[in-house]
């Protein structure tokens, strides 16, 4: 396997640990941030109305982390388009030098060769 290869694997593995991790995070960050609503609704003290608070957080709360993924895709996306690149340019360079050196041959094989003056002797 090659280098750029191992490398776009590790960039997917690191890619899908962020979006899981955020997801986990956000996971709890949600249930803790619900307790004290569910404490006062409990008791008794949250009115139906004050309720529309406690979604309006949870939809804050879910607004940051689905910011974090999708940086997080756009990121990846972003480092596998310079894989990508790095790969073109590899495959013209060796395209380039595959043509180069045979147009160089016949160059030189068609070159007329020279000849060496004949020094008269005196």
């Amino acid at each position: 396997m090659k280098t750029l290869q191992r490398l776009e694997l590790l960039k997917d593995f690191i890619q899908e640990a962020v979006d899981r991790c955020a997801t986990s995070v956000e996971q709890i960050h949600q249930y803790i941030a619900a307790l004290p609503f569910e404490a006062l609704e409990k008791s008794g003290l949250l009115e139906d109305e004050k309720l529309k608070l406690r979604e309006k957080q949870r939809r804050s709360i879910g607004m940051v982390y689905d910011a974090i993924r999708r940086i997080n895709r756009e990121i990846g996306q972003l480092i596998s388009d310079q894989f990508e690149n790095v790969e073109d340019t590899q495959h013209v360079s060796k395209v380039l030098s595959e043509k180069v050196v045979p147009a160089n041959a016949a160059a030189k094989k068609a070159a007329p060769k020279k000849r060496r003056a004949v020094k008269a002797k005196d």
